[in-house]
């Protein structure tokens, strides 16, 4: 066996595995290599005795059966048009109030984030039916894409995420809490969103112009546009409400869901051999890649941790005696630059072994520091130059919205997410309130 300073062999994994990443090797290769090297310099042979039975146990895990269902769940929802009726509902419900597709938009986006769970899905979706509805209209090109991308980003806080589920997976804590830690957090949010479109769009009406009398509809037809919000609420409700009182698991609950999604597409007579294939291939694609990801990353933390890297790096911080405030900022920053060139899977996969103790010794609250570190991959996915929610946008985007448009669009939605994690640092019960209320 190979004698090494934990601190230099922290050093030198994360450095090749940055490395290696910067050169184009895919995350889960870069993981797993990773990993395996370092087992075998260190080691040698024996070190298969402790990844293999990691992989095997993997496999054994219950909880990821909730992932390729809340996948699929979101997948055939998203194909089956639900987003193009929630939208036309809050056209002809908010449409006639200054900023109220802006504001109805950000309301679409939590929906959709409670149905899908993947933050890419609502960005997607509305970048191609919001976005040239509201630009048509008069809408600021700013404020459009903002609000868009901002509310997409919801998808990681409002449950079922499945970040959160991964979250779990890795640290094991509960999924159920940690999806009641999210709602709060998620609702705050959106209602600050909302809160800027409103007060902006009323003081410059020209930003977000109320659509034309001509368009606006009476009483009764903004009755009849809410049935558009009645299968896709109920299902929220059913999946979330079984895993609120203790009905169903989170597995159960996603099983659920997928059902759920199914009988809302025949609802609305869109479940058709072509719809249901396409999402199934979406989801083993995502999955597959999903596995191989977790594959590496375990044999990678089994890695790290047998060496003792990890309780080295808390005991040096410990002994520093720094403030743990001042440790749990350069966390938070560090997310925030990690997010401008990583996904959220990579940085969960990466950064989980190496933080999670620490923040435990410092004695923070795991789930607060799950929602809080939630909350930064939501603000990292809006960074610019590389936040990944720009480049979805960009995708979809109109010829007239310019990157540049892009980038100024999501910096007072950028803020107002850094505000939200500061008022969850000073406020952590923003995130604990509701786990308390429903598991304690």
């Amino acid at each position: 066996m190979v004698s090494i300073d934990p601190i230099l062999l922290t050093a030198l994994m994360f450095g090749a595995m940055l490395t290696l990443m910067f050169f184009g090797v895919p995350l889960a290769w870069t993981l797993m290599g990773v990993g395996v090297g370092f087992g075998y310099w260190i080691w040698g042979p024996d070190s298969l005795g402790i990844m293999l039975p990691s992989v095997f146990g993997l496999m054994n895990e219950f909880i990821l059966v909730a992932l390729p269902l809340f996948i699929l769940m979101g997948m055939i929802l998203e194909r089956s048009g639900i987003a193009d009726d929630l939208f036309e509902m809050i056209y002809k419900l908010m449409g006639g109030v200054r900023g109220g597709l802006g504001m109805g938009t950000v309301v679409i986006c939590a929906l959709i984030a409670a149905m899908v769970g993947i933050t890419g899905a609502a960005t997607v979706s509305l970048g191609l039916i919001a976005l040239p509805a509201m630009l048509k209209r008069g809408y600021s090109k700013q404020l459009s894409a903002g609000a868009i991308m901002a509310g997409g980003a919801l998808g990681f806080l409002i449950p079922p995420s499945l970040v959160m589920i991964l979250y779990a997976f890795l640290t094991r804590e509960s999924v159920g809490k940690l999806f009641a830690a999210g709602v709060m957090p998620g609702l705050m949010l959106a209602i600050i969103y909302m809160i800027y479109i409103g007060i902006r769009c009323h003081r410059n009406p020209s930003l977000g112009p109320p659509i034309e009398a001509s368009e606006r509809i009476g009483t009764w037809g903004k009755v009849k546009a809410l049935k558009a919000v009645v299968l896709p609420g109920a299902l929220i409700a059913v999946v979330l409400g079984t895993m609120a009182i203790g009905v169903a698991s989170p597995t159960e609950a996603s099983a659920l869901g997928a059902s759920g999604a199914m009988l809302c597409a025949l609802a609305h007579r869109r479940l058709n051999m072509t719809m249901l294939s396409s999402a199934l291939y979406s989801t083993a694609r995502i999955m597959g890649m999903l596995m191989w990801i977790m594959i590496g990353a375990v044999i990678f933390s089994k890695i790290y941790i047998a060496l003792g890297a990890g309780q080295a790096i808390v005991g040096q911080i410990m002994a520093a005696e720094l403030s743990p405030y001042l440790v749990l900022t350069v966390i938070l920053l560090s997310y925030l630059v990690l997010g401008m060139f990583l996904d959220d899977s990579a940085i969960l996969f990466i950064t989980v072994p190496l933080y999670v103790p620490i923040i435990k010794a410092l004695g923070f609250d795991p789930i607060w520091f799950a929602t809080l570190f939630v909350l930064a991959m939501q603000s990292a996915y809006l960074t610019p130059p590389f936040g990944y929610n720009l480049f979805y946008m960009r995708s979809v985007a109109p010829p007239e919205v310019t990157t540049g448009d892009l980038y100024r669009s999501v910096v007072p939605f950028l803020i107002m997410q850094i505000l939200g994690i500061v008022l969850l640092v000073l406020f952590p019960q923003i995130a604990l309130w509701l786990p308390e209320l429903i598991f304690d």
